[in-house]
Formats: C-alpha cells, structure tokens, sequence
C-alpha cells in the first residue's frame, strides 16, 4: 500500500467515470460541487445563536430520573448522559444511568432495572423503540415519562412508539448529507467512498442511505461499498475488515464515512500499519454522528480522519431534561431540532473542540434554566 495517493493515481481512478483528460474541467464547472464547497463554509461556522425555545413549564419538583444507555462505551450515548445529569443537578432531580453495554438483551435487562426502580422519566440513550418496545410499554403502563435520544430514525414523534414523549436529535439525513457534502468538497468532486453502518438501529440505516444519495448525486464520485458492521463488535472486527478492504479497493478508496466515530479508533491501527500518511494519505475518515473526544484529537492531529458531524451531546442532555419537564407538566414536546455542525481541523478547538466535543457557545444552560426558573 502506497503512503501517499498520487496525483496520478486520482486521475486513474475518476477516468473510469468521465474520462481522465476532461476531469478537472468537469469538477471546476460542477455546480453540485460548488453547493457542497457552500454548504461546508456554512456547517463548520462558529455557533453563538440559540435557536431552541425561550419558553416553557417551570420545572416541575424533584423528580428521579435514570438513563439508559445502549452502550456507554459509545461517546455519544456517555455524552447525551453527561449533559441529562448536570441538567438534573440543576433542576434538583435524582439521576442514575444503566448501561446495555451494546447487546439488544443487555439494554432489555437496563431497562427492565429502570422500570422496576420506578422512576419519574426515562431517558432513552440510543435505545431503538422498536427493538425494545415490549419493555417500553411497560414503563409507560406504571405511568413513567419517556424521551429517546436516537430511539428512533429520526426527531420527534416515533412511529409506532406513543408512548414516547419525543425523540431527540439531529435529523438524521442532515447529518448524513453533510458528511457526504464534505467528502464531495474535500475531493473536488471525485470521492471513492466506502461506508460503514449497523443496520441494527433504523437511525444508521437512514443516515447510510442519505450519505449515500449525496455522494451518488456528485458525477465525479462513486460509492464503492457498503459495509454492515456491527457497532457492538468493532474492537474485533473492524481492524480486519480495513485491511481486508484497503487490499481490495487500493486507491480508489479515498474516503470512510461511518454512522459513528467509534468505527475509526479500530480503524487506525491498520492504516498505520499501511503504512499510510495520517496526513495527506488516503483513505480519509468522516463521521456522521457524535464526536467523540477521540474523534476530535485525530482531527486536530491530522490523524486520518478530517471530520465529525457532531452532535451537541450535552446540550441534547439538557433537552432530554426540558422535554421530561414538560411532559410532567403535561405540554407538548418544544420542537426544537439541533442543527448539523461540522468539525474539522480549521475550527476543532472552537465551539468547545478544545475540550474535544461540540458544545456550541449559544448559552444554553442559562436559556435552560431561565425557562425552568433556576439558577
């Protein structure tokens, strides 16, 4: 495996599609190119508005909350926890998480523990609504407040799922469009993408087929595969499976772009291994979901992967926790839907990059609690 793609091999590569000698005319003059170079300046901008809701119930007493997560491990799921936790503190609420530690049966045993503890409200890390919805209902009979983070494919009310108050989240195919937007630009229009999902949850699966769209809909790119590779296994496949794949596709593939970073910290070993520059080499890395702290200390150190579409993870803890209030107080779900931001190594130590996650600068703990009535 070469260290570093060639200017050549590039060519090589987008010849098989629009013809080696008319390329780069082709990437100048395509406006589907130019819209993602737009669409990237825009999502990587600094963020100092608050765009979510400036009224709503006061909070509604002490209350006890737990957080069950899929999988802690997951720096999403152990975000979302973080941020619903010091919104707690701030409400004067009781707060405990349990953990499924990435398998459908352990999140079935967490949350039948949540249930038999009797708690005000459950918060749903990443759980999927369907997979667990037997347990779900059962929460819901004892009378128990539900809000789902990434419970289902998308933000608000889930389908099939009424007793979930809300879903919480990005939208999904936001998400996933600026991920393959980034891909489009980063290249000039002529990306080799592999992308990595796990069909388990119907949020990866949406979020695969958007990323997919966006790049397909690029004249110069191509999407070369792709793979179904489960989150709660990477740690034994994952290395493998790079290997395997850098083998198969050598230089055509230029670009990963995995539903979570987590894909990547497995990943890395065998690119180094490679033998290819964390730098300038190809393949480089995309995620479309969370970032993670390791996510951001690659970006920063140019270590393969170039960008994250993190979600503010403790302000959506904070949301889960609004969202509880006003469910007890018996109003609607607030609406509010985060927008995509995209993280990379130009603005990876802003909107709280240097703390390795996006933790917008818009004061939303003070708008928060100026809703609830705290301090």
């Amino acid at each position: 495996m070469k260290q570093v793609r060639s200017h050549i091999a590039m060519l090589l590569l987008t010849g098989s599609v629009i013809g080696v000698t008319s390329f780069q005319a082709v990437a100048a003059d395509d406006p589907y190119v130019k819209e993602a170079k737009d669409y990237v300046a825009s999502a990587s901008a600094p963020v100092t508005d608050w765009a979510g809701p400036t009224e709503g119930p006061k909070s509604q007493g002490k209350k006890m909350i737990i957080y069950v997560s899929a999988d802690q491990r997951n720096g999403g799921a152990q975000g979302v926890s973080d941020g619903a936790k010091e919104a707690a503190a701030a409400l004067g609420w009781e707060f405990r998480t349990l953990d499924g530690q990435g398998t459908v049966p352990g999140a079935t045993s967490a949350l039948t523990q949540a249930v038999a503890l009797k708690p005000d409200g459950i918060v749903l890390g990443s759980i999927d609504a369907a997979a667990q919805a037997p347990a779900i209902e059962a929460a819901a009979a004892q009378g128990i407040k539900i809000v789902g983070w990434h419970a289902g494919a998308a933000p608000g009310k889930i389908d099939g799922a009424p007793s979930i108050f809300v879903n919480l989240g990005t939208n999904p195919e936001d998400v996933a469009r600026a991920a393959g937007l980034y891909a489009v630009a980063d290249s000039d229009g002529k990306a080799g993408v592999i992308l990595f999902t796990d069909s388990i949850y119907a949020i990866s699966t949406s979020k695969t087929n958007a990323t997919k769209a966006a790049i397909e809909k690029c004249t110069g790119c191509k999407v070369l595969s792709v793979e179904d590779t489960p989150l709660a296994d990477l740690s034994n496949r994952m290395g493998q499976l790079t290997t395997s794949l850098l083998s198969k596709y050598g230089d055509q593939w230029t670009y990963s772009i995995a539903i979570n970073d987590l894909y990547y910290d497995f990943a890395t070993p065998s690119l180094q291994s490679a033998g290819i520059d964390p730098a300038s080499g190809y393949p480089r890395s995309i995620a479309s979901g969370d970032g993670s702290p390791s996510a951001f200390q690659r970006i920063r150190e140019k270590q393969y992967q170039v960008a994250t579409v993190g979600e503010p993870l403790n302000l959506l803890g904070w949301q889960a926790a609004d969202e509880l209030n006003r469910s007890f107080a018996g109003q609607q779900p607030s609406g509010y839907v985060v927008s995509p931001h995209l993280s990379v190594n130009s603005n990876v130590d802003k909107d709280g990059g240097d703390q390795n996650k996006f933790d917008p600068n818009n004061g939303y703990r003070d708008h928060y609690k100026s809703i609830w009535g705290v301090k």
